[in-house]
């Protein structure tokens, strides 16, 4: 299949995951509704800090993960920034939420660069990366397409991807699809209904 076609086939199955039929009993998320998604259940790569992490790691908090990299111009830049202004405009509820940055571009993302790029918007971010071929699952897990795009040499190349976040609640579930250009207000709101939820659980 080409990454066309890959993108494209991605793409409607999200928008068909967000055409569930509504249900009183199920949160009005502003994103995209991924409750009961069969992907984005695992993720296993190794932080900024060389420690092997998973889901299971962040149990207890709502988490924003983004696929991106550290050369992104816009998208990643901009995304990063908006998680960073939801953990604040939550004042005591901002530490539940975790912001998590998985790299595309693990060739040239090293765990260093990925510590300092992180940290420029909130410290508490974490970064994951591991081996292309790792990437490569990863991503084909989450269904997020990415591919490189040739510079004028070989080290100025870009990369394509998917450019959205995926939303997990307090048990490690994935739970909404945000679409990049939708903005901080539409994040807030999604993340704020899955901590009242975690809140009613017994």
């Amino acid at each position: 299949m080409s990454t066309r076609r890959f993108a494209l086939a991605a793409l409607a199955a999200l928008t068909l995951a967000g055409c569930q039929k509504a249900s009183p009993d199920k949160p009005a998320f502003k994103g995209i509704d991924l409750t009961g998604a069969e992907y984005a259940r695992q993720l296993n790569l190794t932080d900024q800090d060389g420690r092997a992490r998973s889901l299971a790691d962040f149990k207890g908090k709502v988490l924003v993960v983004f696929f991106g990299f550290t050369q992104c111009p816009d998208v990643c830049p901009t995304t990063m920034a908006e998680v960073a202004e939801v953990k604040r405009s939550l004042g005591a509820d901002g530490d539940k939420v975790q912001g998590i940055f998985v790299t595309v571009d693990p060739e040239r993302d090293t765990a260093t660069l990925l510590k300092a790029y992180l940290g420029s918007f909130d410290p508490s971010f974490v970064g994951l990366r591991g081996s292309v071929e790792q990437t490569q699952a990863t991503a084909k897990e989450f269904k997020v397409f990415f591919a490189k795009v040739p510079g004028k040499t070989p080290e100025s190349y870009t990369m394509d991807h998917t450019a959205a976040s995926f939303v997990f609640d307090t048990e490690g579930r994935v739970r909404v699809y945000s679409r990049y250009g939708a903005g901080a207000e539409p994040l807030a709101h999604d993340i704020k209904l899955l901590l009242a939820e975690a809140k009613k659980t017994p």
